[in-house]
């Protein structure tokens, strides 16, 4: 049985979101993980291979957290992105796995040839 959360907050100033469940987990994700590992059909696409690639994420924050029934959340990004679900089992994963999913999405920005700390793209992708 997946672990719920017991607490969920912001901290907009450092953009990080603070998940504590009852299991006694707690994770600090950022909003531009958060952001780039959307479970939306923008991110994800609609099967294997069809994933977007996000850039440009390094500052975004999360304006909402709108409850979704008693099984998700509804994040609402300062750059318009709101569709995805975030249900407590891919924020648990998120947190228990956070530092893959991070390097995955820097692997990948590099292979794009993007320079995440000036948003720019170098050309080798």
């Amino acid at each position: 049985m997946t672990p719920h959360p017991v607490s969920i907050n912001l901290r907009q100033k450092s953009r990080v979101l603070v998940i504590t469940f009852d299991d006694g987990s707690e994770f600090e994700l950022s909003c531009e993980l958060l952001r780039v590992c959307s479970p939306s059909a923008d991110v994800r696409g609609h099967g294997p291979g069809q994933e977007v690639l996000q850039v440009g994420k390094e500052n975004v924050n999360i304006r909402e957290i709108e409850p979704i029934g008693n099984y998700a959340v509804r994040l609402v990004f300062d750059d318009g992105h709101s569709t995805g679900l975030y249900a407590w089992d891919y924020l648990y994963d998120l947190g228990r796995n956070r530092d893959g999913y991070w390097r995955k999405y820097l692997a990948a920005l590099k292979a794009a040839g993007y320079e995440r700390n000036t948003g720019k793209m170098n050309g080798s992708g």
